[in-house]
């Protein structure tokens, strides 16, 4: 008997991993008529839609400054050296317009490129031209005029849950096309710093380096995510890997064909997750969702919806808020001048409220109306909204223009300024305040994890 509970339990668990594939309508026999569960009939179909992108550009190569007198070059008989290193990365991306040759990808993919080749599966090399691409979300599309063209059909990420089957495909380590199956580990990501906006589906389908852009699919084929990072020590795959939902890239998509960038509004409040403590608090039940506004700005949309410090945000258009970083996501995500339904809590009453997302106030300011050694460069405040806020205090370095006086600085697009001559600064008038009548600038910069002066 105990032998037989064992032979139907190994039963079972074949039927119930059989069944998903069953129900993907692929084929379980082989040639000698043995049942054997397969993908293959779906990845056929599927892999000609995933394309390897090879990009390359060139970045300027930082040196001593006494390097760029020609006098102390000629007294040390020392070369001049090349202010300028070429630069190559490799990255997957996925065609999704199979008629107008669109294919998404990630931003970092093709960050900083100045050609993008794009090869597919049956050999085939393109010249790819970029469409737009979105930092905040890590989405770029890019395009290529081909014929007979095969592009993966789009699911509806919104339905995933966990324990779903995924296959991961891509161009990892610059092998070739490559196939990883798993499951979606988890949905909802976020705070992990890789993006502005996250709302990862996270999966043990492996993905490695030269996977990011490449295609999440379902066992029917179709897109369910875009491959985008791995949570590793060592650089390799340890089955913690994250895709962004195809329903957020989709609607940045759209964006970015229609403008070329992603038009952000803002609704002008912030807020926090709700802790034990907040809970405790505001009287909620343990457990409680919903993210908390800390502060309304007077005049912005939220102000005029009558949204006020200390409501409880439980639902966004009809989506439930389960913390600040949903809040982000769902108001980000959308379009100047939609209108936002919000569902609220305030002493213990819940309210609706509908406001307007509106264009946010630029103040960006151009670097030779600040300093003539900043010319070149754009700087503004950093934004509601962005990855950097509320994480950094500082002036953000917009654009800078190659050759310009800031570029040959050494100044670069994402800098943070967080002092000027040795004065800490917190925004644009601080700033100002700090270099004007100066004929020399000290600025200590934030990239990335790093920190530096320039000396201008």
């Amino acid at each position: 008997m105990k032998m037989l509970r064992i032979l139907l339990a190994g039963f079972a668990l074949q039927f119930a991993v059989l069944t998903p594939i069953a129900q993907a309508g692929l084929p379980f026999m082989d040639s000698q008529g043995k049942a054997l569960p397969t993908l293959a009939p779906m990845l056929e179909k599927s892999l000609p839609a995933v394309v390897n992108i090879a990009t390359s550009g060139k970045v300027r190569v930082r040196q001593n400054p006494l390097m760029d007198d020609p006098f102390f070059r000629h007294f040390f008989d020392m070369p001049e050296q090349p202010r300028e290193r070429k630069t190559e990365s490799l990255g997957s991306g996925v065609i999704v317009d199979a008629k107008k040759g669109y294919i998404i990808t990630n931003n970092h993919v093709i960050d900083k490129a100045d050609e993008i080749d794009v090869t597919l599966s049956d050999g085939r090399s393109f010249e790819a031209k970029l469409i737009g691409s979105d930092p905040e979300t890590d989405i770029a599309i890019i395009q290529i005029k081909a014929d007979e063209l095969t592009a993966l059909k789009i699911s509806n990420s919104d339905t995933l849950r966990v324990g779903d089957f995924a296959v991961a495909i891509g161009n990892p380590f610059g092998l070739g096309q490559t196939v990883t199956s798993g499951i979606v580990s988890a949905l909802g990501r976020s705070g992990l710093g890789i993006e502005g906006y996250e709302d990862f589906i996270q999966t043990d389908a492996s993905i490695n380096p030269g996977n990011s852009g490449g295609a999440l699919v379902n066992l029917h084929g179709e897109l369910i995510g875009i491959n985008t990072a791995i949570f590793s020590r060592s650089g390799g795959n340890i089955g913690i890997g994250f895709a962004i939902p195809i329903n957020m890239a989709k609607d940045v998509m759209s964006q970015l064909v229609e403008h070329g960038e992603v038009k952000r509004g803002r609704i002008g409040a912030q807020a926090q997750d709700i802790t034990p403590d907040l809970a405790q608090a505001f009287k909620l039940p343990n457990g409680a969702g919903g993210a908390v506004i800390t502060q309304v700005s007077p005049g912005s949309a939220a102000a005029k919806a009558g949204l006020k410090a200390g409501d409880i945000v439980l639902e966004i258009n009809g989506k439930v808020v389960k913390h600040s970083s949903n809040l982000r996501n769902f108001i980000g995500l959308l379009r100047v001048g939609t209108k936002v339904k919000m569902k609220v809590m305030r002493d213990g009453k819940t309210k609706n409220l509908v406001a307007v997302v509106q264009t946010p106030v630029s103040d960006e300011r151009q670097g030779k109306a600040l300093h003539p050694k900043l010319n070149g460069a754009q700087f503004g405040n950093i934004q509601e909204g962005s990855r950097l806020y509320g994480r950094i205090e500082g002036v953000l370095v917009v654009k800078v223009e190659r050759g310009s006086p800031a570029a040959m600085a050494g100044m670069r697009k994402g800098d943070v300024i967080i002092s000027a001559n040795r004065k800490k600064i917190k925004n644009l008038n601080q700033f100002k305040d700090a270099i004007k009548g100066s004929r020399k600038l000290l600025l200590n910069i934030r990239r990335g994890n790093t920190a530096l002066f320039l000396y201008l």
